[in-house]
């Protein structure tokens, strides 16, 4: 593993401890859901050959795994849904950008029933160039992005769900002009614990 390597599992291991770190003692900081799944990289920039335009077949390869804790407790206002911190990573294995990422999730279950619907916000670190990179590779403008994320998903079981997830990293232009940012659309699993 490389010296990017190490500092993007460091970083997240400095996340994860600090989360814990912050949390309340009110708050039980364990794991509540492990998922991995398959994107497509940077599918908001693709050949004109791509599938419906949008998506370069040749680029299905990353591989993401994601940690999500204990919901916080919310009272009355659980009904809004799960809001959940989580770290998780994106990793590249076609020589393009990898990211680690941590931030918090909001899960709502539609009308009660097993399909869901998630968005996430938080932050990464990821090993792509600030400038000077060539396509398919990015210009990001610096390290630290923005990250969001937008799911919809079902529960096969009480544990077991599957989901379609479209996530975005950029700086939103606090870096500079180079922000070409990344936008992956994969298929995941999750498993609740």
């Amino acid at each position: 593993m490389g010296k990017t390597g190490l500092t993007l599992v460091a970083a997240l291991a400095l996340a994860v401890s600090a989360g814990s770190a912050l949390a309340q003692d009110s708050y039980d900081f364990g794991l509540d859901e492990v998922r991995g799944g398959l994107f497509f990289h940077s599918v908001d920039h693709a050949p004109p050959s791509a599938l419906f335009g949008l998506i370069d077949t040749s680029r299905f390869q990353d591989v993401n795994v994601e940690l999500l804790f204990r919901p916080f407790d919310l009272g009355e206002w659980n009904w809004l849904g799960e809001f959940r911190p989580h770290a998780g990573g994106t990793f590249n294995f076609g020589g393009l950008e990898s990211q680690i990422y941590g931030g918090l999730s909001w899960t709502h279950h539609i009308a009660g029933g097993p399909v869901f619907i998630e968005g996430t916000f938080g932050a990464a670190l990821h090993n792509g160039a600030a400038s000077g990179a060539t396509l398919p590779a990015r210009n990001l403008g610096c390290s630290p992005l923005f990250r969001e994320s937008a799911s919809i998903g079902y529960d096969v079981t009480e544990q077991a769900n599957i989901m379609l997830t479209v996530e975005h990293s950029s700086h939103a232009g606090l870096c500079g002009p180079n922000n070409a940012g990344i936008t992956n659309l994969g298929v995941r699993a999750g498993w609740k614990f």
